[in-house]
């Protein structure tokens, strides 16, 4: 009771009821503007800024025609093996003689081109269809290096024209040389089987490895060209290695996609 008669003598006596009421305290209008100046920064960000991407994916030094898996058309005994591995041959030219049924046959190129593998030794069975060579298709030592980057269908859509590449080379150190520099320039979006990877490599076994995680799309990659270097292309580095690349050697390519801004995220 006593509480109570206090409470009420208080409401009943006009003391103090002309002094101001605080709403809240100076540190509190000062983080409320705070928070209201960060939030308005962020929302012009997220409409007028961009976000830079990258997507990283296993890639191949090859000739922009990449290469073919030369097959016997007849069956028979090798009996002479007409070439070498890193001879570069024009078209129709012989690779094996085969003894068959029939008499002896020549076995020749289907195009122009560096044979990058044999498969075939003096005194082996083979049969019509028997993988007997790699043949790069490149006619003349001046042609370019290009890379082939196999990135994963769900990006493809994001590469834009152009876009810079950098691969760094499997044969190169990194640490040393930095990385090869490139441009895009064009994205096969059809979805690559082990199958169409080993027939353009002439390498099944890359044609495996490069679908490992799933059908990758090509993308062709322009290597920078740099007359002061020696291997005739531009690196991070000023110089970059005291020696020219070869075709097939493996690589990590790093692709920048298409600058994104943040309000896209939320939008469906």
């Amino acid at each position: 009771m006593q509480f109570r008669q206090q409470a009420l003598a208080r409401l009943q006596s006009p003391e103090e009821l002309d002094l101001p009421v605080r709403l809240a305290r100076p540190q509190g209008w000062l983080a409320l503007s705070v928070t209201v100046v960060v939030m308005a920064a962020a929302s012009v960000w997220a409409v007028t800024g961009s976000v830079a991407s990258t997507v990283r994916a296993p890639a191949i030094l090859t000739y922009a025609q990449g290469s073919y898996i030369l097959q016997s058309p007849v069956s028979g005994q090798v009996t002479a093996v007409l070439t070498e591995q890193g001879e570069r041959l024009p078209a129709g030219s012989p690779v094996l003689k085969v003894r068959t049924a029939q008499g002896d046959s020549i076995v020749r190129t289907v195009s122009a081109g560096r044979v990058t593998a044999l498969a075939a030794t003096v005194g082996q069975i083979i049969r019509t269809g028997t993988d007997v060579a790699a043949v790069e298709k490149v006619a003349r030592a001046s042609d370019p290096l290009y890379a082939t980057v196999y990135v994963p269908a769900q990006n493809a859509a994001s590469i834009p024209a152009d876009a810079a590449v950098d691969l760094t080379v499997s044969a190169v150190s990194t640490q040393r040389y930095g990385v090869l520099r490139g441009h895009v320039k064009s994205v096969d979006r059809t979805a690559q089987s082990a199958q169409s990877i080993a027939a353009f490599l002439g390498d099944s076994q890359l044609g495996a490895q490069f679908t490992e995680g799933g059908r990758p799309v090509a993308v062709l990659v322009r290597l920078d060209r740099a007359a002061g270097t020696r291997s005739g292309y531009r690196w991070s580095s000023a110089d970059g290695p005291p020696y020219r690349l070869d075709s097939m050697t493996l690589a990590t390519g790093s692709i920048r996609l298409a600058d994104q801004r943040p309000v896209d995220w939320l939008l469906p």
